[in-house]
């Protein structure tokens, strides 16, 4: 190897060097710390925390809470979930279809994204205001007859849980549709072309071509959206007391992570348990998802 193919490595070492320190140090650092923490009994008021093995572990699957925490997380992500890629596939296949050939696909576009840009804290914060005892959905309601009087609508399971799945897909469709229209403009038109040849339907050519082709799109938006629904944690606590009320029916893992955290003087140590678990639960279903959405045709 000569002097000058040296230094174009030397200079790519340097180049990749930024993002290696910072996935080092804001990335891996915090998970491996986590780990370490979730078997002591570190607290805020402790510099050093004494090695429990797994008895944070252990009064966290004998608390019913953690277990209903799970419960409404994973309930509350697919209940989102699900409308949300199946509204984005269908819309991705409105705007992309050269049959219909929409008008001002760029500014519908556009408007289903806007969600995706709000803070999710200011967007909690005003349906907070719109269904709270005083605020404007019951006044209207009132005044209408269509209710004899004003209803507490944040303090009923249904009305709680049906908010946060709505404002989590609100909020997300869009980003969704546009990674999925992305997809499948890349896909050959001459594809298609042949298909119709051959006399093939609409939903032949989807289940046929349109889907396996979109597998690592759809991998991708999976997993991306599986983390972030285990994380879910700024619309249900903003949204009624922050504690998961009504009855727990909207507390989240990293709800139940924080409290574990507030309501114990800082236990660091119970916390990071939590946080262990969802880490190990999401990482569990995130490789079953891309092992089941793999191109088989490459194993082969």
């Amino acid at each position: 190897m000569n002097l000058t193919a040296l230094k174009k490595i030397n200079h790519g070492y340097l180049f990749i060097a930024p993002f290696v320190i910072g996935f080092l140090i804001f990335g891996l650092y915090p998970v491996v710390n986590t780990l370490a923490l979730s078997f002591t009994d570190m607290t805020l008021m402790t510099r050093e925390g004494n090695w429990n093995d797994f008895q944070n572990f252990t009064r966290l699957f004998a608390d019913d809470v953690f277990m209903t925490a799970v419960g409404n997380t994973w309930l509350l992500w697919i209940l989102n979930f699900i409308p949300q890629i199946g509204i984005a596939m269908l819309l991705s296949m409105w705007f992309t279809n050269a049959r219909l050939r929409l008008k001002g696909v760029g500014l519908w576009r556009a408007m289903f994204f806007l969600p995706n840009l709000l803070m999710p804290a200011a967007v909690a914060a005003l349906f907070f205001s719109l269904f709270s005892y005083y605020g404007p959905v019951n006044q209207v309601m009132v005044r209408f007859d269509l209710l004899p009087e004003a209803v507490h609508f944040l303090q009923k399971i249904p009305v709680a849980r049906a908010l946060v799945i709505f404002i989590q897909w609100w909020m997300w469709f869009g980003q969704t549709t546009i990674i999925l229209m992305a997809g499948m403009t890349s896909i050959p038109v001459h594809l298609y072309e042949a298909a119709m040849v051959d006399g093939a339907t609409s939903m032949q050519m989807f289940t046929r071509i349109t889907l396996p082709l979109l597998k690592p799109i759809l991998v991708y938006i999976f997993v991306t959206s599986l983390v972030g629904g285990m994380q879910m944690f700024d619309i249900p606590y903003l949204l009624t007391d922050g504690r998961g009320s009504p009855s727990q029916s909207i507390l989240t893992n990293t709800i139940l992570m924080y409290t574990k955290f507030a309501s114990s003087k800082g236990h660091i140590g119970a916390a990071s348990a939590v946080g262990v678990m969802v880490f190990l639960m999401t990482s569990v279903c995130a490789m079953a998802i891309m092992y089941f959405l793999r191109d088989k045709d490459k194993d082969k």
